[in-house]
């Protein structure tokens, strides 16, 4: 059912003196601006109800014309045929007229006299004739039939033009019906103008947002990446130490089980005081405590961390920030959600369907406590996906109307489903 012209008309005026004021009690810039944007989306949508109304209302008056021009064109041939069947039947009537005129005056045959006599009619005396033997049996047949298609089409003819003004009367309330939306088009295209400098101060906004989001993602990126190359290298340096460590312990171990025999003491060197061989050592003396090298330790690895994966895909996806949204697209002239990533990985030399739910097959699961950049994050029942680039973010084709761009996967609340790692 049309919204009523009244509601559309006090709906806008409420929306475009709300968007022209603003809210001046906000306690801040980014308060009011987030009022302003929420008012701003509010003024589309409803633009975009309006429009899908237009082009219903449009496209219905442009068929109750097109309905009416071909009812038209139908109602002049009907005319026609109904004009070649009177003229038919004339035809039959007169030549069925020279016939009785014939045997009346010849007298050959009283019969038929009789019945053109004693009718009341042309139409009566041509119902009579079926009984009548005197007149020829073709002409009586030819007389039926064209007096039928006469009938037939005019029964035709008047069909058509009740249904000619009806489809007039439907073309009127179409038009009546295009000039309100006509009225309304103006009235909506004064309620865009008041809020396009709006529109266009948030584009601008969300691009710079989006321009330092990226630069941030590609600095935090970078710095993973740093990190990693350091973990690596001090790794490597733990694992070099501790082969040399394990190396120096088995050198000390081969030289305690084969020890090389001391040389002889000199015959002028007192004896050394000897203990008496029936007293035991005391355990507590220091001078009887007998020293041993102990053992190293066996080094404890780490716990390994979840690896794989490929990082340097939301470096990639970082380059298609800003290109439109195709649906269907897999390439830079426009993407959609699960073309971005396959786009992407193939970069990689790494072959994925261009289906989300398809690619959520491949890889191993990751936990959301445990991504890493790469990873690849599903939403909404697997219909939609897009590249984790760490700090809770993820490079995204959203959908119709708006472009790859960088969105919290926060922002998808319950609707999250899972991670692979490809």
């Amino acid at each position: 059912m049309p919204i009523p012209r009244t509601t559309i008309v006090a709906l806008c005026a409420l929306l475009s003196a709300a968007l022209l004021a603003g809210d001046l009690s906000a306690a801040s810039p980014k308060e009011r601006l987030r009022e302003k944007r929420a008012q701003a989306a509010a003024v589309l949508a409803q633009v975009n109800a309006l429009d899908l109304r237009f082009e219903a209302s449009v496209e219905a008056w442009n068929g109750a014309r097109y309905e009416l021009a071909l009812t038209q064109q139908k109602l002049v041939s009907d005319r026609a045929r109904l004009r070649v069947a009177q003229q038919q039947r004339q035809i039959a009537i007169s030549r069925l007229e020279r016939r009785v005129r014939a045997l009346y005056e010849s007298n050959d045959d009283p019969t038929a006299i009789g019945i053109f006599l004693g009718s009341s009619s042309v139409n009566d005396f041509i119902t009579r004739m079926d009984d009548a033997s005197a007149v020829a049996a073709a002409d009586h047949q030819l007389a039926i039939e064209t007096t039928a298609a006469r009938d037939h089409y005019a029964q035709v003819a008047r069909e058509t033009a009740a249904t000619v003004q009806r489809r007039a009367v439907a073309l009127q309330q179409r038009s009546r019906e295009r000039a309100r939306i006509g009225s309304m088009l103006g009235e909506r295209k004064r309620l865009l103008a008041s809020v396009q400098s709006e529109v266009v101060q948030l584009q601008k906004e969300e691009a710079a947002r989006q321009a330092r989001l990226a630069a941030e993602a590609r600095a935090r990126l970078a710095a993973e990446q740093a990190a990693a190359a350091r973990q690596a290298r001090q790794e490597a340096a733990a694992r070099a130490a501790l082969a040399a460590a394990a190396q120096r312990d088995r050198a000390a171990t081969t030289t305690a089980a084969d020890p090389t025999p001391a040389p002889a003491a000199p015959a002028t060197t007192a004896p050394a005081p000897t203990t008496p061989a029936t007293t035991p050592a005391d355990p507590s003396d220091p001078a009887t405590t007998t020293t041993t090298t102990p053992a190293a330790p066996t080094p404890t690895p780490a716990p390994a961390p979840l690896g794989g994966g490929h990082p340097e895909a939301a470096s990639i996806a970082l380059r298609y920030l800003g290109i439109p949204y195709v649906w269907g697209g897999a390439s830079p002239a426009g993407f959609d959600c699960s073309g971005l990533v396959m786009y992407v990985y193939a970069q990689l030399g790494i072959s994925l369907p261009h289906y989300a739910a398809a690619q959520y097959g491949y890889g191993t699961p990751v936990s959301r406590a445990d991504l890493q950049p790469g990873d690849l994050v599903f939403f909404d029942g697997l219909n939609h996906v897009g590249i984790y680039i760490g700090g809770g973010q993820m490079v995204h084709a959203p959908h119709t109307g708006d472009v790859v761009k960088i969105s919290p996967i926060s922002e998808f609340g319950a609707g999250y489903v899972g991670a692979r790692r490809i």
